[in-house]
């Protein structure tokens, strides 16, 4: 089931950004949709201050839900 991301969607990163120094599984949120398949994401920390924002692929990403979702 693919889910599409738009933007304020929290996302977790599905590999490591070294140029970035962020890793797999850190979470960021969506802010911008930069083109077809590229996505602005801030990542912060527990007080809300920004530590990075980047430009990440569509296939780096994985959207979290905290919700229900009815499998396929």
């Amino acid at each position: 089931m693919n889910f599409e991301i738009k933007e304020l969607d929290v996302v977790a990163l599905l590999r490591d950004q070294p140029e970035a120094e962020l890793v797999k599984g850190q979470v960021g949120t969506v802010v911008e949709k930069l083109g077809e398949t590229t996505y602005e994401v801030e990542f912060s920390d527990d007080d809300g201050r920004a530590y990075a924002i980047c430009a990440i692929k569509e296939e780096d990403l994985m959207v979290l839900h905290y919700a229900q979702i009815e499998a396929a």
